[in-house]
């Protein structure tokens, strides 16, 4: 059976569901009144093997499409929750069939919650939102396909940023790189230049010590020349 008729079975078992508790009251209500209720009893349990090989195809069905990723994992759940409540349902049946239990609900509504308690709805069923509530099966696999899309656009957008992050964060290395190279030139400049300077200094120290002592030299060979001078100088 082609995924796309996953909904019109799911119809389909619940009208057997639906079938299966009328015949139940039916029988019920001959057994009451004395008569024989032999072949409802025949057709009950037909109906209801019936009833659990729907159950299974559909579970096998909705398995193959969440594995195919023909729908997504939010649908496959709410799927398999339906799929539970049939299950919860046949078993009622199968009880209500046996005796075993209080008469089956007729109405539609008692496949939605599920036949336990009267009045009270099924908290799955009303996580269905309106947008997806009475779609078919193409229009929820477009709707799906829609919301896949627009996913798949925000992710390449999320990874343009990324990338221009990174880029931006290899420029701003790189330019990091080159800011220390400068420092570390800068760094060997001015060494060199204070010891230069240091040099400069001891040089102009000595010169000035030199100059100093030459002319303390010059002072002292001047009084040397001026007394021989005086002297020699005759006398008046």
């Amino acid at each position: 059976m082609a995924p796309e008729r996953w909904l019109s079975l799911l119809d389909a078992t619940r009208q057997l569901a639906q079938d299966i508790a009328e015949k139940i009251q039916e029988r019920n209500r001959s057994q009451r009144s004395g008569e024989s209720s032999a072949k409802i009893n025949v057709a009950i349990r037909s109906s209801l093997q019936n009833l659990r090989e729907k159950i299974d195809q559909l579970r096998e069905l909705l398995l193959r499409a969440v594995s195919t990723h023909q729908i997504t994992q939010l649908e496959g759940d709410r799927r398999q929750n339906l799929v539970d409540e049939l299950l919860t349902r046949h078993k009622q049946l199968e009880a209500s069939y046996k005796n075993e239990g209080p008469e089956p609900d007729m109405s539609r509504s008692s496949l939605m919650t599920g036949g336990v308690k009267r009045g009270v709805t099924n908290p799955w069923l009303l996580e269905e939102s309106e947008e997806t509530r009475g779609l078919g099966f193409d229009d929820l696999r477009q709707q799906q396909r829609r919301i896949i899309e627009e996913q798949d656009a925000g992710l390449d957008a999320l990874s343009s940023i990324i990338s221009r992050q990174k880029q931006m964060g290899q420029e701003i290395g790189n330019e990091l790189d080159e800011q220390n190279e400068i420092i570390d030139d800068l760094t060997t400049l001015v060494e060199n230049t204070d010891d230069r300077m240091r040099n400069q200094t001891r040089h102009v120290k000595m010169v000035d010590k030199k100059s100093t002592s030459c002319g303390m030299l010059v002072v002292i060979v001047l009084l040397l020349i001026a007394i021989v001078v005086v002297a020699l100088w005759p006398n008046h």
